[in-house]
């Protein structure tokens, strides 16, 4: 009884204890750990796909119907593939958990902030929730105020990064 108690325990305590190891790794810049507690390949196709859906959208159904509209809609989308692949590291994470909103600078290269500098603590005033047994969600603020929403995944026992849904 009591070591179902301590396992059903631990099993609901672990989306914490990967908030807190996240944090960890990113404040210790142990970018090994961090690549166990997310999964940076699924973060980077989450993103991707966000960026290019917010790119289409705001050029509006003229630019999508025209066939050179096409061709630039297609150029440009890859140039934000390639600046996610850039900007989802361990760094533009910190950044990210921070607040700081990088993706809004897509295209230019990731500054840390200046030494000395305000920096936020990693997901400070964050909100936490269960969405599911499988699926964790922990909702901060971005420096202009958005709703920046991380969600951790189940994955066996362990719990992941797998998913960042931008501010709209």
């Amino acid at each position: 009884m009591v070591l179902a108690l301590a396992v059903a325990g631990w099993i609901a305590a672990a989306p914490w204890l990967t908030v807190h190891a996240i944090k960890d790794a990113l404040r210790t810049e142990d970018a090994t750990a961090l690549a166990r507690l997310v999964d940076f390949p699924a973060l980077r196709a989450s993103l991707k796909h966000q960026l290019a859906d917010r790119l289409v959208r705001g050029a509006g159904a003229e630019v999508q119907s025209s066939a050179l509209g096409a061709v630039g809609l297609r150029m440009a989308t890859g140039a934000t593939s390639l600046a996610v692949d850039a900007t989802v590291n361990p760094a533009g994470l910190a950044a990210m958990m921070e607040g700081r909103a990088v993706w809004r600078k897509i295209g230019d290269d990731f500054i840390p902030p200046a030494p000395g500098g305000a920096v936020r603590e990693p997901l400070s005033d964050a909100r936490y929730r269960y969405e599911s047994p499988s699926r964790f969600s922990i909702t901060t603020q971005d420096e202009s105020g958005g709703a920046l929403v991380f969600i951790l995944s189940r994955q066996g026992l362990r719990w992941r990064l797998t998913d960042v849904r931008l501010p709209r």
